[in-house]
Parts: structure tokens; sequence; C-alpha cells
């Protein structure tokens, strides 16, 4: 009978990109260089404490005891590789893409299975040619730990997996196996605004006292201005609302979709009480909200 257990372990996935394309144009040189990469990928993983598990066609699945030496591993990859890279024309350059999850996976003999080992490939299969994709839960170890950048590409939809990934690019230099930057950079690249595409948590611990002030203005305006009319309730209003949905794509472990919906639909209850006429109107589009949460909720997957 096998061994058959299960334990927490981070999953680094690999393949080359365009990988056919490079086949059809020199069938054994591409054999020739894929090897290469390989050994020095191989090379380079063993040296941070990993375990190459499985080789097949252009890919690569390797396990590391360590989260951190499992990104550090990915970035000295690209980085080699790059240099292997500089002198072969563009077109007949061999680009790898790497995903990095940490889960719970099966283990039977030598052999990885189970949900933590489809998302790293999932994560491999959406990162750029050069670069590497980590999942939220490698995020969360390694962000204060390695001189590198990260980039938020929100959540990543996984077959046979009920909830979405959160997903981060890595950041070595161009996106294409440069050097990495200074821990400076990284940390700019990390403080960037949201609207950049940069991790979004600096500008969601401004934007409430920004909110904050500029209500505490419409309030001191209505007041000095007073003509028996509150009517600083309404922009107060659009901005609580703003701000709500500012939150809502800050925030990497909710669904965002039902998040808005549910901002809207506190939206419309808000407008229905400031302007109360004895009609309880917001229950007809927020019966319209209920079902689309639904529908939403049992499609998800």
């Amino acid at each position: 009978m096998s061994d058959t257990r299960r334990k927490l372990t981070t999953i680094f996935s690999a393949d080359v990109q365009d990988y056919t394309r490079l086949m059809g144009a020199d069938e054994e040189g591409t054999l020739a260089m894929l090897k290469r990469y390989r050994d020095a990928m191989s090379r380079l993983i063993g040296s941070h404490g990993g375990r190459v598990i499985n080789t097949w066609g252009d890919g690569l699945i390797a396990e590391f005891p360590s989260v951190v030496e499992a990104v550090r591993a990915a970035v000295d990859v690209q980085n080699e590789l790059a240099g292997m890279n500089a002198a072969r024309p563009a077109d007949g350059r061999m680009l790898f893409r790497i995903g990095i999850n940490l889960g719970d996976v099966i283990v039977e003999g030598d052999d990885l299975y189970g949900d933590g080992v489809n998302i790293a490939a999932r994560l491999q299969a959406s990162a750029a040619a050069g670069g590497i994709v980590i999942s939220n839960t490698v995020y969360d170890q390694v962000r204060n730990k390695v001189a590198v950048g990260f980039e938020f590409l929100g959540p990543l939809t996984v077959k046979n997996v009920a909830d979405t990934v959160p997903s981060y690019a890595v950041r070595i230099g161009d996106g294409t196996g440069g050097p990495p930057p200074p821990p400076a950079a990284a940390h700019r690249l990390e403080a960037a605004p949201a609207t950049s595409g940069q991790q979004p948590g600096a500008r969601a611990r401004r934007t409430p006292r920004l909110f904050a002030v500029a209500a505490v203005a419409l309030v001191a305006i209505n007041i000095l201005s007073w003509s028996g009319v509150f009517w600083a309730a309404w922009p107060i209003l659009a901005l609580a609302f703003l701000w709500a949905m500012i939150w809502v794509r800050t925030q990497n472990r909710i669904e965002k979709r039902l998040a808005g919906l549910a901002v809207v639909g506190l939206g419309i209850v808000a407008i229905n009480l400031l302007s109360w006429q004895g009609t309880f109107w917001a229950v007809w589009p927020l019966l319209a909200i209920a079902v689309a949460v639904a529908v939403r909720w049992l499609t998800r997957s």
C-alpha cells in the first residue's frame, strides 16, 4: 500500500512560454536548450532547500519547506535565465513562467496532489513570460522578507476550486528576468496608489481621513450658511458611498462583486430615508439586488 498523507508545503510550478513555437522552429536545439535551462533551474532550487518533484514536457514542479526560499529561488532562476537569454535573438529566447502557492497537499510517495498544486499551476499560467506570480498565502509570508516589489493582480479563478485566489506578480526589474529592485524601490512599489495597479493598502488607510475632513467641511459650510435645510447630508452620503466602494476594491479576501452590491443596497436605503415621504420604496431595488446576489453566489465557482 502506498504511503499517503497530507502536509503543508510551498509548490513551485514552471513552464516555458511559447514552447510549441520554439519546437516548431528547431526541435533539437530547443530540447538541448530546455535541458540546459532546466539543469540551471534544478541547481538553484536545490541551493534554496527545494526539491524537484516532477518534470514533463516543458514543465517542472518543485516543493520548498520555506516560502521565503521558494520566492528567492524563483527570483534567482529568472535572473540567471535572463542572463542565459541575453546572447540569444529575441525570437529564440526561452522564457519561463513561474507560479508559487502555499497550500495543503496530498503526498503519495514522491508525488504531490490536490488544490495546492492546481493553484500553483494556474498561477504559473497567468504569469508573464519571464515573470513570477504568487498566491496571497505566499504574499502574506514574504512581503517584508524579500527585497522585491509586488503588484496586486486581483482574484484568480481556479478550476474546481470554489473560492477565487488573490494573486500578486513579483516585480523583478522589467518583468523579463532583470535584476531585482533595491529594498527602497520595492517599498515604493508596495506603497503606490491602487489606481496604478500596486498594493492598495496605503491608499485605503489615507482615504477615510480625507473623506472625514471633507464631511466636516461640508457640515461647517452648511451651518455657516444655514437656511433651514441640512443639504450637506447628500454630498456626505455620496462621499460615504465612494469610500465604501474604494474599500471594497482594496479587500483581497472578500467577493468584491457581492460586497459592491451590498454597498449599493445600503446606499439606496440611505437615499430612501433621507428623502422619506412615508413609503419604503427601496424594498423593490433591494429585492432585485438580492436576486443578483443569489445568482452570483450560485454561479461563482
